[in-house]
């Protein structure tokens, strides 16, 4: 299918759009699937499309495609729509031919996720991007889960995007001329010029959010380490200094114009503008709480909760630390963290020796002041508040000292992973979240912090600082904790 043509390309794509099932056909996967293959052929990349596939062909051009990247410094995509269904937290593409009426026929009859993305990861190419159109409703009775797929963590390299969140539905019906709205509002920014693979699905979740009124969110995991735009492929860089202020003085005026709004659509509006922008976390997080989602989100694999922070505070929730120096390892003393809750607002009380330093947030985990000083606007010192590998923000706020002249204070972070940590309360699976500051006088901040599900603060704090001659560093693990109901 590829051809010797295909052998020199650096971008192939895989194209799968499923609708002839016997007993549960659907509506829109082949014009879906027909509209994103031109859309991408008009881009440059190498389009294998299949439609109305079975088992045989699905494989056969997944193997096809994986040769075709093979040791290549190249871009793989795969794309379908059509049904999925979910079974002991595996994923499953269902061919056109499957006769499912057992979950046994479920291994046997369908194309497993990770097996393709297993595929995509064994060719050995620089990036992969997988995005699927496929969270319908499960016509299969008792084969799977009734609802969408199971959350995934993107492989190194690749990006992965559902068409709504894990364990909910989209829609299928003709709702944007012939095609699902996901891949209708996937192709037009595929259009757009400047289509940086961020901002292409934060505008695609931004825009089928609004049209549906927080029925169907689309959701994405990546891991990506390189910048890719559909239109003009890999780039390597930062902006310069300069541009970066001009961006960020930009922003900050449209965002201080709009912050005390209490209308959704003018949130709407900014992040259309600023999809990645260095406040697009706080307008997203003023979004949420505007507009709540109307999805029900799906637990961990070990039935923990999913792990967005700001469903897991209380009023009056106590953790004791003990802190050691990071640089000597010295035991430096035993202190206690205080959650208040006083409307919109926290106040993390810190305790130590007597003395109280005060940190105070919003409830979606944005710093407004700490000892520094106060943020303008708060930054987050978590991407988005809710944990999920791979995610990842960039952000800039001016920092106003209680002494001295104001300065900006630039913030990068990331979730990096789910590992085991042990401190002194025991051994738990805990996110890893990586942070760096770094602030126009010179000053640097970096801080690890592991953050265990179904619990606001974090079990383990890494930080050092950085301010001219002075280092300061420390490490802060909990010895206990105790929850007001």
């Amino acid at each position: 299918m590829l051809g010797s043509a295909a052998l020199a390309a650096e971008r192939i794509a895989l194209v799968i759009g499923n609708a002839a099932y016997d007993g549960a056909p659907l509506e829109n996967p082949i014009n879906d699937a027909k509209a994103v293959a031109q859309a991408l052929r008009s881009l440059g990349f190498t389009v294998v499309l299949l439609l109305d596939a079975d088992k045989k062909q699905m494989e056969r051009a997944v193997t096809e495609v994986r040769e075709g990247l093979k040791g290549r410094d190249a871009v793989g995509l795969l794309y379908y729509a059509g049904h999925a269904i979910q079974l002991e937290w595996r994923n499953y593409l269902v061919p056109v031919d499957a006769r499912l009426s057992r979950p046994r026929d479920v291994a046997t009859q369908t194309v497993d996720l990770q097996r393709i993305l297993d595929a995509f990861r064994d060719a050995g190419n620089r990036m992969n991007i997988v995005v699927l159109d496929a969270c319908r409703d499960n016509p299969f009775g008792a084969t799977g889960r009734g609802l969408g797929l199971a959350p995934l963590d993107a492989p190194r390299g690749t990006y992965l995007a559902y068409a709504t969140a894990p364990g909910n539905v989209a829609e299928d019906g003709a709702s944007e001329a012939g095609h699902s709205l996901f891949t209708a509002q996937f192709v037009k920014e595929l259009r757009r010029p400047d289509s940086r693979i961020e901002d292409v699905f934060k505008r695609v979740r931004l825009q089928v959010r609004q049209r549906t009124a927080g029925r169907q969110i689309p959701w994405d995991s990546s891991s990506l380490e390189d910048e890719f735009y559909f239109d003009r492929g890999l780039q390597s860089g930062a902006g310069d200094s300069r541009s970066r202020e001009r961006e960020f003085a930009l922003e900050k005026a449209e965002w201080d114009r709009i912050s005390r709004s209490d209308d959704p659509k003018d949130f709407f509006a900014y992040l259309e503008k600023y999809p990645s922008g260095l406040i697009s976390e706080l307008a997203q997080s003023r979004l949420d709480a505007l507009n709540k989602a109307r999805l029900p989100e799906q637990p961990r694999r070990d039935g923990a909760p999913a792990g967005d922070r700001r469903d897991h505070i209380r009023d009056g929730d106590r953790f004791w630390y003990w802190t050691t120096n990071g640089l000597t390892n010295a035991f430096t003393g035993h202190g206690f963290l205080r959650i208040e809750v006083q409307g919109d607002e926290i106040s993390e009380v810190w305790g130590r020796g007597g003395s109280m330093v005060s940190v105070r947030t919003n409830l979606s985990g944005f710093t407004i002041e700490d000892e520094s000083g106060r943020y303008d606007p708060p930054y987050p010192s978590v991407p988005g508040g809710v944990l999920q590998v791979g995610k990842r923000f960039t952000s800039r706020s001016i920092l106003k000292p209680w002494t001295g002249a104001s300065q900006w204070v630039d913030f990068d972070a990331q979730i990096v992973g789910i590992e085991s940590v042990t401190v002194p309360t025991g051994t738990v699976q805990a996110y890893k979240v990586e942070l760096r500051g770094q602030r126009q006088d010179g000053g640097r901040l970096t801080r690890t912090a592991w953050f265990e599900p179904g619990w606001y603060a974090p079990i383990k704090v890494i930080q050092e600082t950085r301010v001219g001659w002075r280092v300061e560093s420390y490490v802060r693990e909990l010895t206990g904790r105790e929850r007001r109901d």
